[in-house]
């Protein structure tokens, strides 16, 4: 029986046995008169039995009515607590959030000021500089850097932070070296590349019209970190391309000179993947808003 009975039919009745009124219902209910008499029309009619006596001037209870209304408010007060209380659940960044990102200092770091800032949030985190498509399952957030077109995926995409960067070089690699002024310049000199990150083409640069420009370099070292491939360029052993705030006190202090091409290199883009666009749960939101605050 149960089942056939809506429970706005309830809450309709449950209205009118306490104000005595349709008008008071329907205004507190904040629905048309009609709906509330039609409400109590289609519960009469399931249950077989008058619940309310109408006349002209007043409306009056029937035993089979009060009984109902016994009967069913507990339940309706037990479904409402209970609503109350998925809402306040679902507004709360609480639960176990599962994260899969790159290892990198400001990240670890983002993570553990969101902990401290959200107890409730239980973290189990998982590192990798260039996830792959079969490997995100089991993730509520994948983030990871990205440098030029993103491929297809069956994930919600939102990029979160965009690093510019730069083209630099250590002194002593410049006293080997014509410094380059063109992409073409760049092709048979010595560059730190990436071994599997960012498809393992990092040097991608922006043209005028917009359009990106992949640049394939001669490279003899590939490493899939920033850091390393910093402490690289730092030794003289290539040319390489650099978030500019991962190298801005080292170009301050002369350790690593910035090289101006033709044509600036596209920004590092730090981005977000989750499954789901609509009801994002409260963790997943307050963690991404905290990153960007972060960044």
């Amino acid at each position: 029986m149960t089942d056939q009975v809506d429970h706005q039919w309830l809450k309709s009745f449950h209205c009118v046995y306490e104000c005595l009124s349709f008008k008071q219902a329907a205004e507190l209910l904040r629905i048309p008169t009609s709906n509330v008499s039609r409400h109590i029309a289609l519960l009469e009619e399931k249950l077989d039995t008058r619940l309310l006596e109408r006349t002209t001037r007043r409306i009056s209870v029937t035993e089979a009515g009060e009984q109902l209304y016994e009967s069913t408010k507990p339940l309706l007060e037990s479904l409402s607590d209970a609503m109350q209380e998925v809402t306040r659940h679902a507004s709360t960044p609480t639960g176990h959030l599962r994260i899969l990102m790159p290892d990198i200092p400001i990240l670890g770091r983002a993570i553990v000021t969101f902990c401290s800032a959200y107890p409730s949030v239980s973290i189990s985190c998982d590192t990798s500089l260039s996830p792959r498509e079969s490997l995100l399952d089991g993730f509520d957030l994948v983030l990871y850097f990205h440098r030029g077109n993103l491929e297809d995926s069956n994930w919600v995409v939102r990029a979160l932070a965009r690093l510019p960067s730069v083209v630099v070089a250590a002194p002593n690699l410049l006293k080997k070296h014509v410094p380059p002024f063109t992409l073409s310049d760049m092709q048979g000199l010595p560059c730190i590349s990436t071994l599997s990150a960012l498809n393992g083409t990092p040097w991608i640069f922006k043209l005028e019209d917009g359009q990106l420009k992949t640049l394939h370099v001669n490279s003899s070292f590939r490493v899939n970190s920033g850091s390393v491939a910093k402490l690289a360029a730092l030794e003289g052993l290539g040319f390489a391309i650099l978030p500019v705030e991962a190298c801005r006190s080292e170009i301050e202090k002369g350790e690593l000179i910035p090289i101006n091409l033709e044509h600036p290199p596209e920004d590092l883009v730090l981005y977000a993947l989750y499954a789901g666009r609509k009801h994002l749960a409260k963790k997943i939101t307050a963690f991404l808003q905290h990153l960007q605050a972060t960044f």
